[in-house]
């Protein structure tokens, strides 16, 4: 018997034949009742052990999924695999593993397709099944393939370009709340995802050092934001009304997180009063980014900001940098023109400048 996480497992060789289980249990003495029972009916002939992925269910993996992997993530993921496991568990119901097919999971693509779901949205309901699926069969050992491996994830193309004007700003200020403004503006300067907005606690704030620490960002690494002049007063003056209730720096009138179906709400009606339209919370942060895009700040600096996995992922900002672009290679011109040593020297005598084009093929320079 050995132990893998908190459960013991057997592993018995008989006649040359290997047979490993989970005892399902992390009470020892019980696992050892169990395994005398099994090896008694291996030798009697009375043992006939079915496939794991056949006596596992749909329902038992997505069930040991939430209560050992979600956990372990960031809150506003788990509130997506909540919203997930509703649209797949209406779809799959409850088979066997053995029955779940790569056919069977197109299948619930069509269906989401014809609801009106966009594919990102499929995507991340399938990056969830995959992961259990994943789990099932690298550490639990429930099944011996992952089905998701031959579903190939659909094509995304919902980035979006959309960013506040400097009048829309000022309209969407004027038509919201304090609480919301407070929420806007700091977004704005800062780039947050609403869930790291929501989350973000006082432990995380150095108002010394002008930072905060995003401790669970959505590739999973931490990442430090420096604070500019705005979004530190905005953090100066909540910590004047900070409550030994709660940590979190922004908070509802009850003293509690904001629910995020009411920050939208909220910021919905801003927007509709302030007459703007085609316009996200999520665009607070394209806002961020393509502001300093449009100031000359480079996308690596960008990226790191943002807190994304790769810097293909800052791309869509590359077409806000034109004049940073141009400094790039004026900064060439320091000290260099476009002739030679020689030229330069035996040019350095004539009585008029060279012209622009020297140095261009089809241009030369003359003496007249």
């Amino acid at each position: 018997m050995f132990k893998r996480g908190s459960v013991w497992w057997m592993s018995i060789t008989y006649k040359g034949k290997r047979i490993r289980k989970s005892l399902e249990t992390p009470d020892k003495k019980l696992a050892k009742d169990l395994e005398a029972k099994i090896r008694t009916e291996i030798v009697e002939g009375k043992y006939f052990e079915k496939p794991v992925e056949e006596t596992k269910t749909f329902t038992d993996m997505m069930d040991k999924f939430m209560r050992e992997h979600a956990p372990k993530v960031s809150p506003n993921t788990r509130c997506s695999y909540s919203a997930s496991l509703k649209n797949l568990s209406a779809y799959f119901g409850n088979p066997e593993l053995s029955k779940i097919t790569p056919k069977l999971i197109s299948g619930y693509k069509v269906l989401r397709y014809s609801e009106g779901v966009k594919p990102t949205t499929i995507n991340r309901e399938l990056a969830m099944l995959s992961k259990a699926f994943s789990l099932a069969y690298r550490e639990w050992e429930w099944i011996t393939e992952n089905p998701l491996f031959k579903v190939p994830k659909e094509r995304e193309n919902n980035e979006r370009d959309r960013w506040l004007t400097e009048d829309e700003e000022n309209e969407l200020l004027k038509h919201s709340p304090q609480w919301l403004k407070d929420i806007i503006v700091f977004d704005l300067h800062t780039g947050l995802r609403q869930g790291e907005l929501l989350w973000l606690q006082w432990n995380r704030v150095n108002l010394f050092n002008k930072t905060i620490i995003i401790q669970e960002s959505k590739n999973g690494k931490p990442r430090t934001i420096p604070l500019n002049k705005i979004a530190f007063g905005i953090l100066l003056e909540k910590s004047k009304l900070r409550t030994v209730r709660n940590d979190l720096v922004f908070l509802s009138h009850a003293g509690t997180k904001i629910d995020r179906h009411n920050l939208r709400r909220s910021f919905n009606i801003a927007l509709k009063r302030a007459g703007i339209e085609n316009f996200h919370f999520h665009d607070l942060r394209h806002t961020f980014a393509t502001r300093l895009a449009q100031r000359g700040i480079d996308l690596y600096k960008i990226s790191k900001l943002l807190g994304h996995h790769s810097i293909e992922m800052t791309q869509r900002y590359a077409h806000h940098c034109p004049d940073s672009l141009k400094e790039g290679v004026q900064i060439l011109e320091s000290g260099h023109n476009l002739v030679t040593v020689d030229e330069k020297e035996e040019w350095g005598k004539s009585r008029k400048p060279l012209p622009l084009l020297v140095g261009v093929a089809g241009f030369e320079p003359t003496t007249s």
